[in-house]
């Protein structure tokens, strides 16, 4: 009785090991959770976390080849929560296209007038390092419509 009990002690054991093997994550692949989010060129007062918390829609945990992210600005003035879906490419960067009715700041940094900006983030899986292309129909005090590109980075929390 004792040696049937033993064998199916191991047995699973061994199937245990087995699936937390099979449902954790890929190395090479960013993990559910908080990062900051480091843009040291934008002119911006913000600091932001984005929280990855949840596959997209459709897209089964193990994939992680999509994310539904959260955008949590610190502090909130003139700001923003932002849910956005970031993709994982062939190129192994993903890619989240946020629309911010803030996004670029004139005049005085706090309280002076902002544009809209649509903003395109790329980060690599791995370096979680990349870029936010910032594009706006008209700049500031007049100035034509462009696009800025700055470097972000990604730190988990």
């Amino acid at each position: 009785m004792k040696s049937i009990r033993a064998a199916l002690s191991a047995v699973a054991s061994v199937v245990l090991v087995a699936a937390a093997i099979s449902v954790a994550p890929t190395a090479n692949a960013m993990y559910f959770g908080n990062y900051n989010l480091h843009i040291p060129d934008r002119r911006d007062f913000h600091t932001w976390i984005f929280s990855t918390l949840t596959p997209c829609k459709g897209v089964p945990a193990e994939g992680a080849t999509c994310m539904r992210i959260l955008t949590i600005p610190q502090p909130v003035a003139k700001a923003v929560y932002t849910h956005a879906d970031a993709v994982l490419g062939d190129d192994g960067f993903y890619t989240m296209v946020i629309d911010d009715p803030f996004g670029l700041r004139c005049g005085d940094i706090y309280y002076g007038p902002t544009i809209p900006t649509h903003d395109v983030y790329r980060w690599h899986m791995d370096t979680l390092a990349g870029e936010m292309v910032s594009h706006f129909a008209a700049g500031c005090d007049g100035a034509p419509g462009g696009s800025f590109t700055y470097p972000i980075s990604l730190t988990r929390m």
